[in-house]
C-alpha cells in the first residue's frame, strides 16, 4: 500500500506540472496586421533637385592690356550703363610707346622722301648715258651700271614705303593700347563682383584678367539645377517648378522650365543634366548665388485610387507549411500563414488584403505615378472601400533587441576599473 501511494503521488505531481506548462506556458500571440484604406484623390509626382540662382545674362569685364590700376569708377552693386568708365589703367607707359611709334613713322616717311630723290637722280643718270651711247661717248658697261642703280633705287623706294606702312600699323596699335587703358562697361547692368583694387597690377599676357562681373538684369533670374539621368525623362520645357531658399523660410517661389540642356555632367560616375528654371524677380528678393531647393511637377492625377507606399513594401512573415494556391492567392496548411508573392515585371505590383477569416490574400495591381507617400492604382481587384495591409502590429515590449530602433538596443557598459 505504501508503494502504491508513492506511485500515485508521483503521477499526480507530473499531471500538475504538465497542466501548468500546458495552460500557463509561453504562447505566441496571434498576429495583428495594420491596414490602411484605399482612397480616391489627387496625386502629384514631384522631382526634387538642388540648384543655384544666377542672372540670365552676366558679362565678365576684363583687361586687354597689362598695367597698374590707376582708378576705379564702379563698385559692388553699382548701376552702370554701356560706355561708362569702370576702370582706368595707368596710361603713362602706353603714351611713351605711342610717342615712340609716332617718331618711327616720321622717320619712315623721311626715308621715303630721300628714296624718291635718289630714284630721280638715278633716272637722270640713266637717261644721260642712254643718250650718249649712240655717239659712243660712253660704253655699254656705263649704261648697264646706270640701269642697275636706277632699279636699286626703285627697290629701295618700295622698302621705305613698306616701312611707312609698318610704322603706321605700330602707331595704330599704340593708339589702341592707349585706348584700352580706359575700360568701359559693355552693357547696362549692375556690378555683381569687383575683383581688383587701386594699385593692383593686372597681367594680360596669357589670359584676360576678370575685373568686374556685371549682371544685365536682376529682375529676371534663372535657377540652374542638376537633375539625375533617371529623372530627366520627365523634364520638358514649360513645366511648372516651385523652389525655396534659406533666406526666406516658408516662402515658395514659382518658375517654369526654360531649357533642358543636352550636355551631360559626369561627377564620380554620376550623370546629371542642367535644367534651367526661369523665375520673375521684380522685387529683387532673390540674390545671385543663392541655393534653391527645387521641386518640379512631373505628372498630376485627379480623383484616382491611391494606396500607401507601405502596402507595396509589405511582406508577410514566412512559416513552414505555407503554400501558394493555383489561383495566385496564398492558402494555409497546418495552421501556417501565407507567403509574399513578390513583385512582377513592369508596373505590376502585389498588395495584401486580410479577409474575414484572418488570412491574407494577394492582389496584383497595376501602379502609376507616386508622390513618395501614396501610389496610383491603375487596375486590379481593389475598390475605394477596401483596406490593404501595411504592416504588423507588435507590442514594444515584445520586440527583440535586434528589432528595436537604433539607439534603443541593449548595450554593454564598460567595466569600471
Amino acid at each position: 500500500m505504501r508503494r502504491l501511494g508513492f506511485i500515485i503521488s508521483v503521477v499526480a505531481i507530473g499531471i500538475a506540472i504538465g497542466g501548468y506548462v500546458f495552460f500557463n506556458g509561453e504562447r505566441k500571440p496571434p498576429i495583428r496586421y495594420r491596414t490602411a484604406a484605399v482612397e480616391r484623390g489627387e496625386i502629384v509626382s514631384v522631382i526634387s533637385a538642388t540648384g543655384t540662382i544666377n542672372p540670365v545674362v552676366s558679362v565678365q569685364v576684363g583687361a586687354q592690356v597689362s598695367g597698374m590700376i590707376k582708378s576705379l569708377h564702379a563698385d559692388f552693386n553699382s548701376r552702370v550703363k554701356a560706355g561708362d568708365t569702370v576702370v582706368v589703367i595707368d596710361p603713362e607707359p602706353f603714351k611713351a610707346r605711342r610717342e615712340q611709334a609716332a617718331s618711327n613713322l616720321e622717320m619712315a616717311r623721311s626715308n621715303v622722301a630721300r628714296s624718291k630723290a635718289d630714284l630721280a637722280q638715278r633716272k637722270r643718270e640713266l637717261d644721260r648715258v642712254q643718250s650718249l651711247l649712240p655717239q659712243q661717248f660712253v660704253s655699254q658697261n656705263d649704261v648697264d651700271v646706270a640701269l642697275t642703280n636706277f632699279q636699286s633705287a626703285e627697290a629701295q623706294l618700295r622698302v621705305t614705303e613698306a616701312q611707312v606702312k609698318q610704322a603706321e600699323a605700330a602707331l595704330n596699335a599704340a593708339d589702341l593700347e592707349l585706348k584700352y587703358t580706359v575700360i568701359r562697361s559693355p552693357v547696362d547692368g549692375i556690378v555683381v563682383a569687383r575683383n581688383v583694387e587701386v594699385g593692383q597690377t593686372v597681367a594680360a599676357s596669357f589670359a584676360t584678367p576678370d575685373l568686374f562681373l556685371i549682371a544685365l538684369d536682376l529682375t529676371n533670374m534663372q535657377v540652374d539645377t542638376n537633375v539625375s539621368e533617371s529623372d530627366i525623362g520627365g523634364m520638358t520645357e514649360g513645366k511648372e517648378a516651385v523652389f525655396t531658399v534659406d533666406a526666406y523660410p516658408g516662402v515658395s517661389f514659382a518658375g517654369t522650365i526654360k531649357q533642358v540642356r543636352l550636355a551631360p555632367i559626369n561627377i564620380q560616375n554620376v550623370v546629371t543634366y542642367n535644367v534651367v528654371v526661369g523665375v520673375d524677380n521684380k522685387d529683387l528678393r532673390l540674390k545671385p548665388g543663392m541655393t534653391a531647393n527645387v521641386s518640379i511637377v512631373v505628372a498630376q492625377r485627379d480623383q484616382v485610387l491611391k494606396i500607401p507606399n507601405a502596402a507595396l513594401r509589405f511582406m508577410p512573415p514566412k512559416t513552414e507549411g505555407d503554400r501558394r494556391g493555383s489561383d495566385g492567392q496564398a492558402t494555409k496548411a497546418d495552421g501556417g500563414r501565407p507567403i509574399h508573392t513578390g513583385r512582377e515585371a513592369g508596373q505590376s505590383r502585389t498588395v495584401w488584403k486580410q479577409v474575414e477569416s484572418g488570412d491574407l490574400v494577394s492582389l496584383p495591381v497595376q501602379t502609376g505615378i507616386s508622390d513618395g507617400v501614396t501610389t496610383e492604382v491603375l487596375s486590379g481587384g481593389l475598390t475605394e472601400d477596401d483596406s490593404v495591409v501595411v504592416g504588423i502590429e507588435q507590442p514594444f515590449g515584445e520586440r527583440k533587441s535586434n528589432e528595436l530602433p537604433p539607439g534603443f538596443g541593449n548595450q554593454r557598459r564598460p567595466r569600471s576599473r
